[in-house]
Parts: structure tokens; sequence; C-alpha cells
């Protein structure tokens, strides 16, 4: 397979971005893993046991898992895991030492090293100091593998580099922007009716960063797994609704699935920050006019040849457990109504409106460029400002910019992760509150959700506080994403999740 970027580490308290994730997800096990579905189900933990006032968890540990063996370990085998090894790795993600940009799982949820306890070799306890209903589905996250203290104190920030886990690959070998490669580990835990994960020998990676070459490589056969058909040869690969072009169609396989990303524009609502005081975007009415402006469905068929599903309820992406169309009710289409809420918030046809900024990176200015005629088309007359992607991003961080395209990947499966960008304590700089949203009722309703243990009834209030923030227009999500990959015909096995996390242990090649 390829990678379009290097990887930054393979360290799992740096498992910050896709790559870095897709690969320490074939190295390293955590207490819990995802299923295709995103259910969460056992891993390295048989059982668990949580408290009814939902602060304390208890995990059963397997015994039959270990290391990958590495001459550091006794005779050169690898070690069995035991509870103080998740003690110490869960502790590596808030030690200001290590500084973990993975610190958010845990810094605000215990109380340090003394909620996280092995009662014995096989009993592993953590206690939160309050509850979170999501917090299984946050330990799938690959920032919780468990990695051997004696092997990352040797190597300490070289560890990065030298990764010893407990998946079902083992490293072998990282020569930088050139190549990687994992082994098959021959001890691996893992079976499937009886038979030993992983099936491959071995994966090798390479790292070319040109998109256009990489396809070619896998035309040529060079590549068994090739992710994300975009630029220049999108056309050539995929028709308008989405589907193989006949010159593809018996070439390779084609697998879309939904994929946990929002992309979505956001307005900044706090008329308190100087960029938002006197913007025409203030008013609720013109809010939802430009939300009734945008066809979505247009967008999603000619800009992105059908990748992609028109975002029509609510912020939560399709995909999601408790995703529902009949409970969030998103807007649709409808330019007379836009035409209509624009008149009334004493805007007729755009007359008397100043000129909005909207803000964009250069990988999104196609997007932009259609979101912008949409408007233009009801008298919105709208300026894109074109910036890169990190200084953007930056901006957005500090309320500094009134209106912008973003996205929001899900971290873990789970409702609350989107919604927790609207919680009035999440505000700038202390959280992700970047549209400035605060509301009393959506408050109350966030913080029960966090006592509520029955699944359903929590995706009702996810529901009800999606329904808010819609109304609201301080977001205007533009579709929900989708993962597309392309695999050559002697590839099986490859699962599709909507978290997009690789799971390279049950592909078979023949």
């Amino acid at each position: 397979m390829n990678l379009d970027q290097n990887l930054t580490s393979l360290d799992p308290a740096f498992a910050r971005n896709q790559n870095a994730l897709w690969m320490i997800n074939q190295i390293f096990n955590g207490l819990v893993q995802i299923d295709s579905n995103l259910n969460t189900v056992p891993c390295i933990a048989k059982t668990w046991q949580v408290s009814e006032d939902g602060l304390t968890y208890r995990f059963n540990l397997r015994d039959d898992v270990f290391f990958h063996e590495h001459p550091l370990f006794a005779g050169g085998k690898g070690r069995k895991v035991v509870a103080a090894d998740f003690a110490y790795s869960f502790y590596r993600l808030i030690d200001p030492a290590v500084g973990s940009s993975g610190g958010w799982i845990f810094s605000d949820k215990i109380a340090g090293k003394n909620s996280l306890v092995a009662v014995n070799d096989s009993t592993f306890q953590i206690t939160l100091s309050k509850p979170f209903p999501a917090f299984l589905k946050l330990l799938t996250t690959q920032y919780c593998s468990v990695v051997p203290k004696e092997i990352v104190e040797h190597y300490a920030h070289e560890f990065r580099s030298h990764p010893v886990g407990t998946g079902p690959f083992k490293f072998k070998y990282w020569k930088e922007d050139e190549v990687l490669v994992l082994l098959k580990n021959e001890n691996y835990w893992e079976k499937v009716s009886g038979t030993k994960l992983p099936y491959l020998d071995a994966v090798r990676v390479t790292f070319v960063t040109d998109k256009q070459s990489a396809f070619m490589n896998f035309l040529k056969k060079e590549l068994d797994f090739f992710d994300k058909v975009d630029g220049s040869y999108r056309n050539e690969i995929l028709t308008r609704d989405g589907r193989v072009t006949n010159k593809y169609r018996y070439a390779f396989r084609l697998r879309k699935a939904p994929y946990l990303c929002t992309e979505y524009i956001g307005i900044l609502v706090d008329t308190n920050i100087a960029v938002t005081r006197n913007s025409p975007l203030r008013y609720l009415k013109v809010r939802q006019a430009i939300n009734y402006a945008i066809d979505r469905s247009k967008l999603v068929r000619y800009l992105r040849n059908g990748v992609g599903i028109p975002a029509t309820a609510g912020f939560i992406p399709k995909g999601m457990p408790g995703f529902d169309t009949a409970a969030v009710k998103g807007y649709h289409y409808n330019p007379e109504k836009a035409a209509q809420l624009l008149r009334e918030a004493g805007f007729p046809n755009g007359q008397g409106m100043p000129q909005i900024t909207l803000s964009t990176s250069s990988n999104y200015k196609d997007v932009i460029e259609f979101v912008q005629g949409e408007l233009n088309a009801i008298g919105i007359q709208v300026k894109i400002d074109v910036s890169p992607s990190a200084s953007l991003r930056d901006l957005i961080a500090k309320n500094g910019v009134n209106f912008f395209r973003g996205s929001w990947i899900a971290d873990y499966p789970d409702g609350e992760n989107y919604l927790a960008m609207f919680y009035s304590r999440n505000k700038v700089p202390f959280g992700p509150n970047y549209t400035a949203y605060y509301n009393k009722e959506f408050d109350r309703l966030f913080e029960q959700s966090y006592y509520e243990t029955d699944e359903n009834r929590r995706f009702k209030l996810h529901q009800q506080m999606d329904s808010m923030v819609t109304s609201y227009a301080n977001i205007i999500p533009l579709f929900y994403d989708q993962s597309v990959t392309l695999t050559q015909n002697n590839i099986s096995g490859l699962s599709n999740n909507a978290q997009n996390l690789l799971i390279l242990k049950t592909v078979t090649k023949r």
C-alpha cells in the first residue's frame, strides 16, 4: 500500500493523524476495539464491569497476550501483558514529560495516576472524576494502546521509530519518506473460527506523495490497496453518481462507505466578538437563508463525483450510531424559502446587505466557489479568502474569522464528540466551540446526557441537541463524507467501518 504523506510517529501517544492511526493499529492493541458496525468489543480485556454510578471501570485481561519479541525482554521472547502495562501506558498520555497529543483522552476525566490501578496482573481499574457514557468508545482510540515500559524507557523519544506492541503485525523496518515494512506476528493471540490472525505474511508501505503517480502504480498492480480517489483522475475512475466508469469496471474493486466526517461552513454568532458585531450573519434569518440556498446534492454529484452524502439531517454524520433522518430535520435546497427569509431579514434580493467574506484553504476552493455561486444567485455577495490550512485552523481556533469552511472528523464513534463543539464550557480557547454558540438549555441537555446510561435515551438527547444547533444555523453542514478505497481483485477481507480505521489482520491476498 501507499501513504501520500510520511508518518509522524509509530508511538501510540502521538497517534494524531490518519497515517499514524492506520499503522499503529497494525502494531498495537488496546483494552477494547471497534467492530465493523462501530460496536465496542473485547480486545485484551475479555470482559469488564462498570459501577452503578458510572465512575469505576474494571477490566479483566486475557492471559495469552504477549508483546512482540525483542532483545530487551528475557531470552528475547515477548513478555506477557499485565494490568500494570495499561496503568503505565495510560498515564503516559497525561504525563507532561511525554507531551502526548492524546492528553485530552484522560486529562479532564481522571484525578491522576491514582485513578489508574493494577488490582492484580489480570485486573485493571479506572476511576473517573465524573461519568462519561462514551468512555468505552474513547478507549478504542489508538492513543489507548498498550506499550511495554522497559522498551519505551530504553528508546525514549526514539520509540516513535522502534515500536513494540502486541498487534497482528510487528515492526521490521522504516526508512522515513521511503518505505515501511511490517511482518506477521506469528504469536498473535486473536483467532477467527479457530484460525490464527493475521493471514498476510507482511505489509509493505511506500510514501509516494504524488497521488497520480501512486494511482499509476496501483494500475500496474505494484500496489494492492489505494486510498482516496481525488484530483485530476477522479472523473476517469468515477461517474457522476459515484460508480466505477466502464473503463475500470472489472479492473479492481471499489469500496465506498460512510465516514464519520462532516464538512461544513461555520458562522461565528457571539456578537460580543468584534468580527461578528456588525456582520449581517448575526441575523438568524440570514443564516437560515444561506442554509436553504445551497444545493448539496448538486455539490456532491458534480464536485465530488457522488462521493459524500448531502448533509440534510443535522451536524452528526451518517454512519454514527443514533443517526436518524426522521429525528433531525436539516435544510433541503429551497431557493424560494431562502429569498423569503432574506426579505424578512430586511435584505430583499440581498439589497442593503454588505459583502461577506468566506474563509477557506486551497484544498476546498472549488467547494467554496460553488457555495459562492449559490449565494450570489439569491443576492448575497460573497468574497472568498484563501489561506494556508494551518493558518486558517489557527484563526478558527481563536474565533478570528466570521464565516469559514471546516470539517469535523470523529475521534471516537459517539455523537457526544460532535455536540461538544457547541457546549459553552468548550468556548475558545478551552475547547472547539469555534462558532461561539452559547445556549443554557443545550448545556443542560449536554450535561444530562453524561448521566444517561441507556443508549436509546442518549441518542434522543443527542438528536434534540443537534436539532437545536441546526435551527440556530450557526453551522451549515454541506455533506457527510464517505471513504473510497480501491483494492486489486485478489484482495478480500478488508472491513469497512465508518471510523475509516484500516484493519489488515483479516485481509487475504490470493
